[in-house]
């Protein structure tokens, strides 16, 4: 890559303008721009699209999806250190990258996107978890993103495409799976990062469904799992009870055992459920 965008390897890159990873702003920098190149190609044809990168760092993704073929990337980096670093790729990409120094939990960069719009990031694990549910929870369905590329610990990607039975299996799942397609798309360990991280992380590309997978309103459906799985080895009878009046019988008409737990339970059947207490 180094060699398509006349920018050095980013090993020099940190070295040159001093990008020590800080834990603090869960940073783990991934070097190898092959696997950056990988991860932006995961996110499809970008071509025609706006993209949302939300901490670059010293810009591996970023030159990926640039040397890809973006239309235009704008980065959201919380860490002014990065800034210079990802100003000589603005400078190798005339018009097509914009820097934004914010926390991106602080700001809505979608505003300053044109569609169609996909976001992939490498996200700081201390707040992926946060950014995802938010991209996921917009004030109507469908959203203004088509699809989301992100990197996770591997512990949280998998818990984004559980299935019921699954320790994993909870109320990300049910989430993500209601409102997208959501696949893990590839795995990496930890040598592949500086410094090396404890864990394994792991690439979920999740594709935006034209409408819910089930109908159901989702206050009610929030409310209903989160009631369940707040008491995961509680039946849902007693964990739901204080959901709604006769909630056995909702759950018997919901075709769900009263003694059966919430991480035993398919989307559809708590959309069902939710269905049966809007009706009240």
């Amino acid at each position: 890559m180094a060699a398509l965008d006349g920018l050095p390897p980013l090993r020099e890159v940190i070295a040159t303008h001093g990008i020590a990873a800080k834990k603090n702003l869960g940073q783990n920098f991934l070097l190898d721009l092959n696997l950056t190149a990988k991860i932006a190609r995961c996110a499809g044809d970008l071509t025609k699209c706006d993209v949302l990168e939300v901490g670059p760092g010293p810009g591996g993704l970023t030159r990926g999806l640039l040397a890809e073929g973006a239309r235009r990337v704008l980065a959201v980096e919380k860490d002014a250190r990065c800034l210079p670093a990802l100003a000589e790729i603005a400078t190798a990409y005339p018009g097509r990258l914009e820097v934004i120094n914010a926390d991106a939990l602080e700001i809505d960069p979608l505003t300053h996107l044109t569609p169609p719009i996909r976001i992939v990031a490498n996200l700081p694990y201390n707040v992926g978890t946060e950014l995802l549910t938010r991209w996921l929870t917009p004030p109507a369905w469908p959203p203004v993103w088509d699809s989301l590329t992100l990197m996770f610990q591997k512990e949280v990607a998998e818990r984004i495409v559980a299935q019921p039975g699954s320790k994993a299996y909870g109320r990300l799942a049910l989430l993500a799976q209601w409102l997208t397609d959501a696949r893990i798309v590839m795995t990496l360990p930890p040598e592949a990062f500086t410094p090396p991280p404890k864990i394994h992380s792991a690439v979920v590309h999740l594709t935006a469904l034209p409408a819910p997978r089930f109908p159901a309103d989702p206050k009610i459906l929030n409310r209903i799992v989160a009631a369940g799985f707040n008491q995961r080895r509680k039946m849902l009878r007693a964990s739901l009870k204080s959901v709604a009046p006769g909630i056995e019988a909702k759950l018997e008409a919901a075709g769900i055992a009263p003694t059966a737990r919430a991480e035993e339970i398919s989307l559809e059947a708590f959309c069902r459920l939710a269905r049966l207490l809007a009706e009240g």
